[in-house]
């Protein structure tokens, strides 16, 4: 990722009006001006108002910064859950820890900074009904990284970056020797198998997923190309009535 690298790697702009559009609506552009050379004619960035973003790419590096992202996000998402996915209005407030602990795990585990966002659109091909998607990453230290910094830690002969990704999602192993450490994922998990939604993580060379029974994604994926940092996504979908 462009925060890793001592120059700025070059950025095309997407040559599709839609995607720019979209970009645009999600503040990407002006990041990206401060991380890459931009080359082409971006859309200027304007305020997602009242679109589908519900929270624009924005940036976390501290615990301050995700009560602020909390802050500005739950009058708007209460609105979405409720009229829009169907959701009981005091599962806003689930929605709204699952979106801190998501940010949380950045300020605790990467050693850097990483970015957030929100949207809401209607899933025509998977599911035909809206979803919320909450979508963090960061360029950090991984999560086998993370972990073997542990002094815990034993490595094991099949020990790589998919086993460290099983122990932190699946059996929510932390770092952190406190009680309780590793709970935020498990929360995560807990809050999406309720309301069933989809948790996808990618670190290093491997991805997990916790795939829900409209979803054909597959469990592990490993031997990607290696991914500096972490990469999380979870998908809550509207309700229907026989949910």
């Amino acid at each position: 990722m462009a925060q890793t690298r001592a120059e700025r790697p070059a950025l095309y702009a997407p040559e599709s009006d839609e995607t720019c559009s979209y970009w645009s609506r999600t503040a990407f552009f002006t990041h990206a001006a401060e991380l890459f050379e931009l080359h082409g004619a971006p859309h200027q960035s304007r305020a997602a108002g009242d679109s589908d973003v519900l929270l624009e790419i924005t940036p976390v590096a501290r615990s301050e910064d995700v009560h602020e992202v909390v802050g500005r996000i739950q009058q708007k998402s209460q609105s979405i859950l409720t009229k829009e996915l169907n959701i009981d209005a005091k599962a806003t407030m689930g929605f709204a820890m699952t979106l801190s602990e998501a940010c949380q795990n950045i300020v605790e585990h990467a050693g850097r900074g990483g970015w957030v966002a929100v949207q809401t659109y209607r899933w025509q091909k998977r599911l035909g009904r809206r979803v919320v998607v909450i979508a963090v990453c960061d360029a950090g230290v991984g999560f086998r990284q993370s972990l073997e910094s542990s002094p815990n830690h034993r490595e094991s002969d099949r020990w790589d970056d998919g086993m460290a990704l099983e122990e932190a999602v699946i059996r929510g192993v932390s770092r952190f020797r406190d009680p309780g450490r590793g709970q935020g994922l498990a929360g995560v998990r807990r809050y999406i198998g309720r309301w069933d939604g989809k948790l996808s993580v990618r670190s290093g060379t491997a991805r997990i997923a916790i795939v829900p029974s409209w979803d054909e994604d597959v469990p592990l994926e490993e031997h990607l190309p290696a991914f500096p940092g972490a990469q999380m996504q979870i998908t809550i979908p509207e309700r229907v009535a026989d949910k």
